[in-house]
């Protein structure tokens, strides 16, 4: 892959790298966006989020909410998955979206986009969704960085836009910087909901939360196994791993 061009949008700073069939947005050195002509799955987190999605007590789940959209990775994923699902993201940088419009093909996934900002919207929503995806962080110099801690809150404002039988799902980056948010996010989750479980892949540097009054273990995942054409793509989703946290 070569970069192409740097775009400063009001929220950040990336880089656009493209091959013949690929092409990524970079921020802060790590891959921020990834869209592939024929193939759907990365082995980092949008394939643990997609995974998220499958997991509630409707399968397949009727409604998806995703809070930060940015390139659209993970709905690429689930709009291959979940034809009929209704797709629905929050993202407050305009600018990125557009990019992704442009250059990873965002329009023909048939999302509903609300442009904004996501917390300020959820705390207004009275809509219900069977999923939940909160997906926010901001990038820093060096770093992302989630631009909230957990609070009663923000916790309540999700949970009401969770329908019954559905789940909330968090993404989480791990390692050094990462854990006081890791652990203070495993413990409201612990304390709220009856089921919790983590959803991780070898190559990420992520895990997945998903918690609710039913979540589904990993024997859920297989069948859409099927739903792969491409050898790389049943790979990565074969490393997928779903444990009770």
């Amino acid at each position: 892959m070569r970069r192409t061009e740097t775009v400063h949008t009001s929220h950040q700073s990336l880089e656009i790298w493209k091959s013949d069939l690929a092409t990524e947005f970079r921020v802060a050195g790590a891959t921020h966006a990834s869209y592939h002509k024929r193939r759907f799955l990365t082995g980092l987190a949008w394939d643990m989020i997609a995974a998220s999605s499958l997991l509630g007590k409707h399968d397949p789940p009727r409604s998806v909410l995703m809070l930060g959209l940015a390139g659209g990775t993970t709905f690429r994923i689930l709009r291959h998955l979940l034809p009929d699902c209704h797709l629905t993201a929050i993202d407050i940088d305009t600018e990125i979206v557009g990019l992704a419009r442009r250059h990873m093909d965002l329009d023909a996934l048939g999302i509903e986009i609300i442009l904004g900002d996501a917390y300020a919207w959820l705390a207004e929503n009275r809509r219900t969704f069977d999923v939940v995806i909160d997906d926010i962080y901001l990038a820093g110099k060096t770093d992302v960085f989630r631009p909230q801690a957990w609070d009663a809150a923000l916790l309540e404002n999700l949970r009401r836009a969770v329908a019954p039988g559905g789940v909330l799902a968090v993404n989480l980056v791990t390692g050094a910087g990462h854990r006081t948010m890791q652990s203070h996010t495993r413990r409201v989750l612990s304390g709220n909901f009856p089921v919790v479980r983590t959803i991780k892949s070898a190559e990420a540097m992520n895990e997945v939360l998903v918690a609710g009054d039913f979540v589904a273990p990993q024997s859920r995942l297989r069948p859409y196994r099927e739903h792969f054409a491409d050898w790389r793509d049943c790979a990565y989703w074969d490393r997928l791993t779903v444990r009770a946290l």
